[in-house]
């Protein structure tokens, strides 16, 4: 790949854009959730998704439950697709994510959904698929194109649409105007480079990846990208739960990132990266570019790092854009 620049490179760049054109294309729809979510007041929210969409879902969760107090909890679509379970699902509201749309087990969950009479809300880049056409209301991703495997931009407008749901909800005022600046904020975390951390990961073998509240979520995706476009093994862990058992696989050298917005589990996060540190771990606590809301700092932490992603697969020869074994849309059953 050597003087060449790969599609993940181009569409990461891409990013900031895209959350500018997704935020101006559904300001209405978001409206319309705002009143949906006042006139229903559910007690609870349910969302279904896979692979980096599911990590935009979870990232949605701490958003909610954070600002609105409101449970909010993921349900493996296998229940409905392989399982035939009858969902007893009532004073709720459905979210569902998918880059395509496609996916059967997502469809068919969906399908329950609205068999059981709830609201579907479908949040996908491809706006004439089958989710698309049949939730009650859809916001699209306005994304565009993504002709690498490993989704870059359509994460970050997944996260940052993430953020716009719970913003209109009522959750947080400063999330609102906070989400305006959003593209510029992620431009200028487009313009840093982690490059301690693309030396020590693109020479180990395996690592972790850490995170805490809103932030593991943004953990999970660093650690799968690092699985798909590099090959290497890396595993996410909560900052909190890494001290449960995960720790005694730390050895001299052993690579940790830390991915540490300066929120209010920055003290313990920190104190977690000294304990790894003290037991040999090589801990690695890059810079960020902070944006107007803590709550949308992992956002600019994902925007960053999936530079950091690309340069490190090249370094270890790989082509981020085609991985050995996957592609673009998996359709799950």
């Amino acid at each position: 790949m050597t003087g060449q620049q790969t599609y993940m490179a181009l569409e990461t760049a891409e990013a900031p854009e895209a959350v500018a054109r997704m935020l101006a294309t559904n300001r209405q729809a978001l409206k319309e959730l705002g009143r949906l979510y006042r006139d229903r007041k559910p007690s609870h929210i349910v969302t279904c998704a896979r692979g980096s969409s599911d990590h935009a879902a979870s990232y949605f969760k701490y958003l909610i439950e954070i600002t609105l107090g409101l449970p909010c909890c993921s349900v493996g679509a296998s229940v409905v697709s392989v399982y035939g379970a009858k969902l007893a699902l009532r004073d709720t509201l459905l979210l569902t994510i998918s880059q395509s749309g496609k996916s059967p087990d997502i469809l068919a969950f969906q399908a329950e959904a609205k068999r059981a009479g709830i609201p579907t809300l479908a949040v996908t880049n491809t706006e004439d698929s089958p989710l698309a056409r049949e939730a009650d209301l859809c916001l699209p991703l306005c994304a565009g194109t993504e002709r690498s495997v490993a989704a870059t931009k359509t994460f970050i407008a997944s996260a940052a649409m993430a953020a716009g749901l719970a913003a209109v909800c009522g959750g947080e005022s400063g999330l609102v105007d906070a989400l305006d600046h959003l593209p510029d904020d992620l431009t200028k975390a487009l313009a840093l480079r982690w490059s301690q951390a693309e030396e020590i990961l693109s020479a180990s073998t395996s690592s972790y990846v850490l995170g805490r509240g809103p932030s593991h979520p943004m953990a999970g995706e660093a650690a799968l990208k690092l699985k798909e476009t590099s090959g290497l093994h890396a595993e996410a862990y909560s900052a909190a739960e890494v001290v449960h058992g995960p720790m005694e696989l730390i050895g001299e050298g052993f690579p940790v990132l830390v991915l540490a917005p300066k929120d209010k589990a920055a003290a313990t996060t920190a104190e977690t990266a000294r304990r790894l540190g003290a037991a040999g771990a090589r801990v690695i606590t890059p810079d960020y570019a902070p944006t107007r809301h803590p709550l949308l700092d992992p956002v600019s932490l994902i925007q960053t790092f999936y530079g950091s992603a690309e340069r490190i697969a090249r370094l270890r020869g790989r082509d981020p854009d085609r991985p050995r074994l996957l592609k673009k849309v998996t359709e799950t059953k």
